[in-house]
């Protein structure tokens, strides 16, 4: 069954087929990599190795058809699958292959440059929400990305998750891609200034965090998508159950 969610003017559902996933690749180009090229590229796509091992989940006005936004995600039977995963193509994530529950990575969110309506985001949490219940999900994963390549701008965000987000030991994945930005040592005597801070995370991180997520202690800067990306995980247990009340509102 491929709709997942019907949400006022919004619907999110599976890819159905391979015009679907180029859709999707054609949103992910624009949102990650459009506003670095020319205007007048209506054809080029963001794609790569792992969208066939995922599934692809669109969510789209229900009036005009139009593509709001797109994610996609892999399941993964336990933590000894943890190397198949895009993560970790950039993080060492040998700690996590000792995580005994199911899990699921969920990548490439992006939303229409165009489009800003929260209600947007909450769909996209409502389906994945659903996913993570009807597969009984324990750890949902992925990479959460800031626009553009240079730290200057994000140090309070970084100051912010070094100083209250980071993973737990246990968990805490370790440097693996050539190009980092080690903040959780670089800001170590930065106090962040809270109002900024908010404004640099992501919007994906922010609601990541709210549920009790955490990060890793350095930064992926990766120069392809034009993007500073932190590895993100968040436990469902560890969700406070009035987050996972209204999470299970949207969903249900």
């Amino acid at each position: 069954m491929d709709m997942m969610l019907r949400k006022g003017r919004y619907i999110a559902r599976l890819a159905r087929n391979g015009d679907d996933l180029m859709a999707a690749q054609r949103l992910r180009w624009l949102a990650f990599i459009g506003a670095r090229a020319v205007a007048e590229d209506t054809t080029s796509l963001d794609a790569d190795e792992y969208d066939a091992a995922c599934r692809h989940v669109l969510i789209e006005d229900q009036k005009t058809g139009q593509l709001l936004a797109t994610f996609r995600f892999m399941l993964l039977a336990d933590g000894s699958e943890i190397e198949n995963s895009y993560s970790a193509g950039f993080y060492d994530l040998r700690k996590l292959r000792d995580f005994s529950g199911p899990m699921v990575e969920m990548g490439r969110f992006c939303i229409h440059p165009q489009h800003s309506d929260p209600d947007i985001l909450r769909v996209a949490w409502g389906a994945m929400t659903r996913f993570v219940d009807d597969n009984k999900i324990q750890l949902l994963f992925g990479c959460s990305s800031f626009m553009g390549t240079e730290t200057n701008g994000y140090a309070d965000a970084f100051a912010l998750l070094k100083e209250r987000h980071l993973a737990p030991r246990r968990w805490l994945p370790r440097v693996k891609a050539p190009k980092v930005f080690r903040f959780a040592s670089a800001l170590r005597r930065k106090k962040p200034d809270l109002r900024r801070a908010q404004a640099g995370l992501p919007p994906l991180l922010r609601s990541y965090l709210i549920m009790g997520g955490w990060v890793s202690d350095h930064a992926v800067v990766d120069d392809q998508l034009g993007t500073i990306h932190v590895f993100t995980g968040l436990e469902i247990a560890a969700i406070p159950p009035a987050r996972q009340k209204l999470l299970r509102g949207v969903s249900g």
